[in-house]
């Protein structure tokens, strides 16, 4: 089967509309009420980093690898075809996810924080850890923060951070009783182990640049910091603390959060796996990883607890093309599954992103669905799962996925359009079949690059219809200026009434409008 498959599968699911969707939908929502009488299940939230699509071998038979594990989650789970990170690079994707608001409303209007830049949740915001431990649920997170944190600093050098003193504004502070992990990505300094809201070995050292497939910047190291067994490292703490639930009298049930660093930069497989994969060291890569969420969910199947665990499976946004884009082309896999672009896009390649739900016996096991849904939207689905309504200032852009999780077929409900973001902050808005981009170009790391004399060339607009073009080859702006028009001011009200969902108005960050909203005043009402 060709590459692009998984395409024209998600193609196919977008047109459908069935009759046996619909009753399925039916039967969902009028299920929903029963799941707060039935008992609370264990949540495990396991986040890969830089994963495209097409690297999983469930979503794309003609991968270059298989994923045993990732394969098996998802015959036993219910696969999203249509999901999207809320930007195509990881610090605004982590807090859409966090917080189900997305991350330009705040001072982050484009790129991403640095392991020394402040924190960027807001104290008091609602958040997934904060929600369930309200609930009466052990929270615990392990893996890559990369939403800022407030170190104690000797001066006003950024890097001249004080370790043997606590941070705040981290994991400890937003709703999780426990933290391991690494304050953001495994390419960035300071290169120490976070534990809870200390820093257990502080830097001794520094080491240089590294690029390539092992690429690093130059910072501090701690003694005790080993780039290549950080993926281990992260999979056996999440193991540790299933175990160490199954173990409790306390009677809670738990949601762990596992935020992987791979398999983003450095590409470090363990030498049991180089070379397993017959592509390079990327795919080399993606089978330890696999490996190890096959031992995770073992440790969940070995203490009794995976029956009741829901499992949700997903990336932060699409592959980066630093793990050898066109060499994996070249040798007959796509990352991307045959969606236009990768990470930092604004192509579907940078924000369409592998999610599976599994939960035995409620999810439909071995089950896909074409429902547009977000990242942002799992705030208020697992509000929905613990019967808990949020706040009027919680969730601004989250909307309820549940109906579509047990069987359904529709999108998130309760929320406007989706709207996913580019590494140089432009936007695109999703609306049904329509997807808008407001920037002739990717916005990100592919052709037509920003700032390009062939993106000078373009139409202001994109303007694709996705169930017949779901490659994004046909740009429709000029043909169909009535939906530019719709999505546009749909846009912008998305922006100045600071929501997508019903409720009061929220402020957003000013100033307003700024540079990538440019376009706003084409389409007041």
């Amino acid at each position: 089967m060709a590459t692009g498959s998984l395409l024209v599968l998600a193609a196919r699911c977008i047109r459908a509309g069935t009759l046996l969707s619909r009753m399925i939908g039916l039967l969902a929502a009028l299920a929903l009420p029963a799941l707060a009488e039935a008992p609370r299940p264990n949540v495990l939230l396991v986040l890969a980093d830089d994963m495209g699509m097409g690297d999983i071998s469930a979503l794309n038979p003609s991968s270059k690898w298989r994923t045993p594990a990732l394969d098996k989650l998802a015959k036993e789970g219910r696969v999203f075809t249509d999901a999207h990170s809320a930007s195509g690079v990881c610090t605004p994707s982590r807090y859409a996810l966090m917080t189900g608001r997305y991350a330009w409303r705040g001072r982050l209007k484009a790129n991403v924080l640095n392991g020394y830049d402040p924190a960027l949740i807001e104290p008091g915001r609602m958040t997934l850890a904060r929600l369930f431990k309200d609930a009466g649920y052990a929270t615990a997170m392990v893996g890559k923060w990369h939403l800022g944190l407030d170190w104690a600093r000797r001066s006003t050098n950024q890097v001249d951070v004080d370790y043997s003193r606590p941070f705040s504004g981290g994991p400890l502070d937003h709703g999780f009783e426990r933290y391991h992990g690494i304050s953001a990505s495994l390419d960035m300094p300071p290169y120490v182990h976070l534990v809870n809201d200390r820093v257990p070995a502080q830097p001794s050292g520094n080491i240089t640049n590294n690029t390539g497939l092992q690429m690093w910047r130059a910072g501090s190291v701690a003694p005790d910091f080993r780039h290549d067994a950080i993926q281990g490292h992260f999979f056996g703490k999440a193991r540790d603390f299933v175990e160490q639930r199954a173990g409790s009298k306390d009677g809670r049930p738990f949601f762990l959060y596992l935020a992987l660093a791979s398999p983003h930069t450095p590409i470090l497989p363990s030498p049991a796996y180089r070379g397993r994969s017959g592509a390079n060291a990327y795919g080399d890569f993606m089978l330890e990883l696999d490996d190890e969420l096959g031992r995770l969910m073992g440790s969940l199947e070995r203490s009794g607890l995976a029956s009741n665990t829901l499992v949700v499976f997903t990336s932060d946004n699409g592959f980066a093309p630093v793990a050898d884009w066109k060499g994996l082309r070249a040798m007959g896999h796509d990352p991307s599954a045959g969606f236009r672009g990768h990470k930092a896009d604004l192509f579907e390649g940078g924000h369409r992103v592998p999610f599976v739900v599994r939960w035995p016996g409620r999810v439909p096991a071995g089950t896909r669905c074409n429902a547009t849904v977000g990242h942002v939207d799992l705030l208020r689905t697992f509000a929905a799962l613990l019967g808990k309504a949020l706040p009027d200032g919680a969730g601004e852009d989250s909307g309820n996925m549940m109906a579509a999780w047990m069987g359904g077929d529709g999108p998130a409900e309760g929320r406007g359009p989706l709207v996913s973001q580019s590494s140089n902050g432009s936007f695109c808005i999703r609306d049904g079949p329509w997807k808008l981009a407001f920037t002739p170009d990717s916005g990100g790391w592919s052709e037509p690059k920003p700032g390009s004399a062939a993106s000078a060339a373009l139409p202001r607009f994109q303007l694709y219809r996705l169930d017949t073009d779901p490659a994004e080859r046909t740009n429709l702006a000029g043909a169909h200026m009535g939906e530019v028009a719709r999505l546009g001011r749909a846009m912008a009200e998305a922006i100045d009434t600071g929501r997508t969902t019903p409720g009061a108005r929220q402020a957003i960050l000013r100033p307003l409008p700024w540079p990538q909203t440019s376009w706003m005043g084409e389409f007041s009402r």
